[in-house]
């Protein structure tokens, strides 16, 4: 299973360097690739696979969606670490992205990275049909919102300052 998970997050790796390589350079990207690579086991990615397959889904869009759900990771995780947030110094062993790149950089590769997923989802060399791509983006969008990870924030966030005050 571990060669398995290895070979998925390679997978995905190459597909997310190839699909950042041929866009139109920015000066976040550097940023980006930071936030995005920093190792990690791609776990999303496998349950995706492993998921799919069931449907008898092909390994190459699976991967194209995996690497989407990646960049979202990537995103909420850069967004995480941000002095506003939980303020963390160290991300998998290392400078968070705004210790490396500074916070407003931060701020903008997490937001380009989220929309990143969704330029991967909409993509013509996805092969899905339109129907489901828009369902995916959808769905994804949701996660992503007020209704998923940034609501998640949200709610930790005051948590930890209802938490302060009674301290």
């Amino acid at each position: 299973m571990k060669n398995e998970v290895n070979k998925i997050a390679k997978d995905t790796n190459c597909f997310l360097k190839k699909f950042i390589n041929n866009q139109n350079s920015s000066h976040l990207v550097r940023a980006m690739k930071y936030g995005l690579f920093p190792g990690g086991k791609k776990i999303r990615s496998k349950i995706l696979i492993d998921f799919g397959s069931l449907f008898s889904i092909r390994y190459k869009t699976l991967i194209q969606i995996g690497a989407a759900v990646e960049c979202i990771h990537a995103y909420s995780l850069i967004h995480d670490d941000l002095p506003c947030m939980d303020n963390d110094k160290i991300r998998r062993g290392k400078a968070s992205t705004h210790i490396k790149y500074g916070e407003s950089t931060a701020v903008l590769a997490g937001n380009s990275l989220l929309i990143m997923a969704f330029e991967i989802l909409s993509n013509k060399n996805l092969d899905l049909s339109e129907k489901i791509k828009v369902n995916l983006i959808k769905k994804l969008s949701e996660c992503s919102g007020h209704l998923g990870i940034a609501g998640g924030q949200y709610l930790d966030l005051d948590y930890e300052k209802k938490k302060s005050i009674k301290e």
